[in-house]
């Protein structure tokens, strides 16, 4: 899935994008690499990559967003550094984009600097939220995010889910309509994603790429507990 030096994962609310984007930097830097995250979502204001920037740290993960007390600010304030990122050859680095129209905005605002050659852009879709409820929606989504982002998708990966009521099915589901969906576009389905306790139950299922595990990082209000660091008013991270 990472041939690529630069990542995109680009999502609409709810898809898991920023879930699957921190899993993959740290998976990245356990690995040995250089890694550097960047936290270009403007477009929620609490669950962001910025929220596990301890975690990151720890991991030996480099995070480019607004720290201090501009940690939730919607500002352009650390495009700079992100620009030199993308222009340093040395270091794998992972974006986390919005999905709709204001999100890829931010995206095409650094067009003009992202390497074509070394960058993969993916979308995360998860057929469990209103925003892509089909394969139409999906398509068009996609569409939208290429035509704002000024730069093409290559790719999509599967992430369907309902969090702890998620079924073996309902991924089977999610990643066969991320295959049409990936059809119709013309690209391919890199990645099934699924929690790390599903994994068992997913053996033996047809899917025809690799199983992306996820750690769950960003927990959504109503799963926070007493013994979790909060971290802003809307999410935990474990």
């Amino acid at each position: 899935m990472l041939e690529r030096r630069v990542t995109v994962f680009v999502g609409h609310f709810g898809s898991g994008k920023t879930e699957i984007a921190l899993n993959v930097a740290l998976d990245c830097a356990a690995r040995g690499e250089a890694v550097t995250l960047a936290d270009l979502d403007v477009v929620k204001p609490y669950f962001r990559s910025r929220a596990a920037r301890d975690l990151l740290a720890a991991g030996g993960v480099q995070l480019l967003a607004p720290g201090g007390e501009n940690v939730f600010a919607d500002l352009p304030i650390i495009v700079p550094q992100i620009r030199s990122g993308l222009r340093e050859s040395g270091r794998r680095l992972v974006l986390d984009v919005g999905g709709d129209d204001i999100g890829a905005r931010v995206l095409g605002s650094l067009s003009d600097v992202v390497p074509r050659p070394e960058t993969d852009c993916l979308v995360v879709l998860n057929f469990r939220r209103p925003s892509t409820p089909d394969v139409a929606a999906a398509v068009a989504m996609i569409r939208d995010i290429e035509t704002v982002g000024r730069l093409p998708v290559t790719g999509v990966v599967s992430n369907t889910h309902l969090l702890g009521e998620t079924t073996p099915a309902i991924v089977e589901e999610g990643w066969r309509l991320a295959a049409e969906t990936a059809d119709r576009v013309g690209v391919p389905v890199v990645a099934v994603a699924a929690a790390a306790e599903l994994v068992p139950e997913l053996q033996g299922l047809p899917f025809e790429c690799p199983l992306l595990v996820l750690r769950r990082i960003i927990r959504p209000p109503f799963e926070q507990t007493r013994a979790q660091r909060r971290i802003g008013p809307l999410f935990a991270v474990g």
